[in-house]
């Protein structure tokens, strides 16, 4: 099994919370890490009909066969039973005492914030880090590899082709939980939307502009985002709003949760296609945005991502806010780089003042160095440790 950097934080939530809660995309391993570190409870899938009819026709005695606390897979299914459970650890009163996983962040959200505020500590887990992988010693060994691959567990537990298990995801995805979130009566045209959404990887969100291309309206468009959002397929990445006395664009941008994902649905065949399409610098931000997004929740923490663009054009792919300092990260997908490469750290740098906090720069090559004040960092960094992360 390769170990999950989430696995800390579950045990400090499990000692101060009486409910631990699991969230993220399905395949991700969340069933996988809880089993792993809460290997003393029992275990229960709520998928399964059974106990998921058991659970929702008599909720109190279905708690009752779990005296010490259980891992309840899949909870959102059966919303039922969260006001049991609050009833239940409220009487015991025993930290760590259940274990919840849920696939859709709103539908196990929802059910936490009306029952179990207060009460419950949240972790969600993405696919794997290139850092897991590094310290499973089972990571790519190129970049075009790591896009194309993805990190999505089974794509690297099972051995499987990236092309043949994301496409049997997302049918799977598209037939089963779409359905379960809302009523999607033309799913060819969800299909497209998907692939649309993909083809703008790391750009400003043009809610208009998908609407007409896959032809639907700008309201449905939205709530198709929304949905996207909470299966964790897509995510997006707010502006900062400190702006410096300048006009700033107010836009979000659009990221995949996985770059494999985002390849196989712009049908991008293998390694070689990829090395040579015009998607792969937009991929390769993507990649690098969603690896600081998976260190802040396997920290527990919510993310503090954001970007920085002008009216003008001038930007900042990613800034770190700390409260006190912002981090400034720009990430260029090529192995070399050019004095134009750091044009836009610089300018932000004059504008941010005593503001900016050290400014770092990601690319696609293998050797980092220092340049005025700018630390440069391979997208592997062989020095052995992880893309560098200071909040």
């Amino acid at each position: 099994m390769i170990k999950r950097k989430a696995h800390q934080i579950l045990l400090e939530l499990a000692r101060g919370f009486y409910v631990v809660a699991v969230t993220g995309p399905r395949q991700s391993g969340k069933t996988t890490l809880v089993r792993d570190v809460f290997s003393d409870k029992q275990y229960v899938s709520l998928e399964d009909p059974d106990e998921r009819d058991f659970a929702e026709q008599d909720p109190r005695r279905f708690l009752q066969r779990f005296p010490q606390g259980a891992i309840l897979d899949e909870v959102q299914r059966c919303p039922e039973l969260f006001s049991y459970l609050q009833s239940r650890v409220d009487a015991d009163r025993q930290s760590g005492q259940f274990i919840l996983t849920g696939s859709q962040q709103f539908g196990l959200l929802k059910e936490i914030t009306q029952s179990l505020a207060g009460r419950v500590g949240l972790v969600e887990l993405l696919p794997f880090t290139l850092q897991e992988l590094q310290e499973a010693d089972c990571a790519p060994r190129t970049v075009d590899q790591l896009l194309f691959q993805g990190l999505y567990p089974p794509v690297y537990d099972r051995k499987l082709q990236p092309a043949i298990w994301y496409k049997s995801y997302v049918q799977t995805y598209v037939e089963r939980d779409v359905r379960l979130i809302t009523n999607i009566k033309d799913l060819s045209t969800f299909q497209r939307f998907i692939r649309m959404c993909a083809a703008r990887v790391g750009q400003l969100l043009n809610l208009s502009n998908l609407a007409n291309e896959c032809g639907i309206t700008h309201n449905t468009a939205k709530s198709w985002i929304s949905i996207l959002e909470s299966s964790y397929l897509v995510f997006l990445l707010k502006p900062h709003y400190k702006n410096f006395n300048k006009r700033l664009v107010k836009t979000p941008k659009l990221y995949f949760h996985d770059t494999g994902l985002a390849a196989w649905l712009l049908n991008i065949h293998d390694e070689a296609q990829l090395s040579i399409h015009p998607a792969r610098g937009p991929l390769f931000e993507n990649w690098v945005v969603s690896e600081y997004l998976k260190k802040r929740f396997n920290q527990g923490q919510n993310s503090n991502l954001y970007f920085w663009r002008d009216n003008t054009g001038n930007e900042v792919d990613i800034i770190i806010d700390q409260g006190d300092k912002l981090i400034p990260i720009e990430v260029k997908s090529g192995q070399t780089l050019s004095r134009d490469s750091y044009k836009g750290l610089f300018k932000w740098l004059k504008l941010a003042g005593d503001d900016a906090g050290p400014p770092i720069l990601i690319y696609g090559g293998d050797r980092g160095y220092d340049r005025a004040g700018i630390t440069v960092m391979p997208w592997s960094n062989k020095t052995g440790n992880p893309i560098p992360v200071t909040a």
